[in-house]
């Protein structure tokens, strides 16, 4: 890990002028965008490393013989050598190319329960899961007669710990939570978690979604079995993830898709599948959006994660401090660890109305439920404003949120 000396100041006004939407005006006027828990922004980086690939070797990967294929194949696997570096996995085939989050869970799920779920079994999730690792869970739950158990959280927004344990039972076969909270920017005690569902023999998934961006990632330090993210959160494009899943998982779980790239050998009667990564990798993937995931990689890695952490953490702790001073505005989730959101209320307001007024005044937030409606229902609340911030965002932008708050409780008291 790097070493606190070793952790530099950010030039954010510099930073800034890698990312061309940062420059636009909505309205008339510069846009303020803190909605990166749905979508960050993309460096020119990512955006040039996108037309090169459609301009200058656009082709499809794997098996091809001519030159625009060898060059598409070897961008194309470099970024998963360059995805393995980023989270510091063991191996380059424990590294598979998804759709995203959604797509990593969904292949879990699937392949993992249909080999080692049965009927009575438990899945452990949280309180706190996004849709995508709590709908999956579900299915797989119905069509293997298991059960689906969820850990509670306490009213700041953190989990449970003492009934985690509790329900570490003999008949929980995976534990699945995620890592940040989209909704309420808890950040969970994982390392926790890992070691007490290994010292019971469960293995662990994690929805990195919400961390990757955020802090450094090391799954060997974690021992985490599976971790699925997506590209588009980490200033990549969208329509591309990763699944990382530890060898000997991924080696006894069966395919999730069929065709393309996961096989080894078709004939009518049965077909062999392919090695790790390839056995699930089938079809033609989105190849221009895994050799940008690369360049994000990069990116992120060039500025360095501890200090993005450290420039992160700053902005939040502000943030934090200048929301609380506004009248009638009540915190959704106060959880000591943090990281990337803080959602929020303001006196009876309806968090649609607060977000279109914010809009108005070209401040980019996301109002609902944030695809967490269990999470809401346990607030009682319909749903949340939620801001969520990136190294690119500045004190100066937290004032205009603040301001434009103010204005908006004004216009609607």
């Amino acid at each position: 890990m790097t070493s606190v000396a070793a952790i530099l100041p950010i030039d954010t006004e510099k930073i800034r002028l890698d990312f061309p939407i940062l420059q636009t005006k909505v309205y008339g006027r510069p846009l303020v965008y803190f909605d990166n828990a749905a979508t960050t922004q993309k460096p020119v980086q990512v955006l040039e490393t996108l037309e090169r690939y459609y301009t200058e070797y656009n082709s499809n990967v794997h098996r091809g013989v001519h030159l625009l294929s060898q060059q598409a194949t070897e961008a194309y696997e470099e970024s998963r050598r360059k995805i393995t570096s980023l989270i510091n996995a063991r191996h380059d085939h424990e590294v598979i190319f998804t759709k995203g989050t959604t797509n990593s869970i969904n292949l879990v799920a699937s392949s993992f329960g249909k080999t080692f779920i049965g009927e009575n079994d438990e899945v452990l999730i949280s309180a706190m899961e996004h849709h995508s690792n709590i709908v999956p869970w579900q299915l797989i739950c119905e069509q293997q007669k298991a059960q689906l158990k969820v850990i509670p959280i306490n009213e700041k927004g953190e989990l449970d710990m003492t009934a985690f344990e509790r329900l570490l039972t003999p008949k929980v076969k995976i534990v699945a939570v995620t890592w940040v909270s989209n909704s309420l920017g808890t950040v969970n005690p994982v390392n926790d978690i890992i070691a007490k569902a290994h010292a019971r023999g469960i293995p662990v998934l994690l929805d990195g979604a919400q961390a990757i961006q955020h802090m450094p990632v090391d799954v060997q330090a974690l021992d985490v079995d599976f971790l699925a993210f997506s590209g588009h959160k980490m200033y990549g494009p969208t329509g591309i993830g990763i699944l990382y899943g530890k060898e000997e998982w991924l080696n006894k779980m069966p395919p999730y898709e069929g065709g393309g790239d996961m096989i080894k050998q078709v004939t009518f009667a049965r077909t062999t599948f392919n090695e790790l990564p390839f056995k699930f990798e089938a079809g033609t993937p989105d190849i221009s959006g895994a050799i940008a995931l690369g360049a994000a990689a990069d990116y992120i890695q060039k500025i360095g994660l501890e200090n993005i952490q450290q420039a992160e953490a700053a902005l939040i702790n502000y943030a934090y401090e200048r929301l609380a001073a506004i009248e009638g505005l009540r915190f959704i989730g106060d959880a000591a660890h943090r990281a990337g959101a803080i959602s929020f209320l303001v006196k009876d307001i309806h968090p649609f109305d607060m977000g279109e007024l914010l809009d108005k005044q070209s401040i980019a937030v996301r109002t609902g439920h944030h695809c967490t409606q269990p999470l809401m229902d346990i607030f009682g609340i319909p749903g949340t404003v939620r801001a969520s911030f990136a190294f690119y965002n500045t004190k100066e932008e937290v004032d205009y949120l603040v301001a434009g708050i103010n204005k908006a409780a004004q216009m609607l008291q």
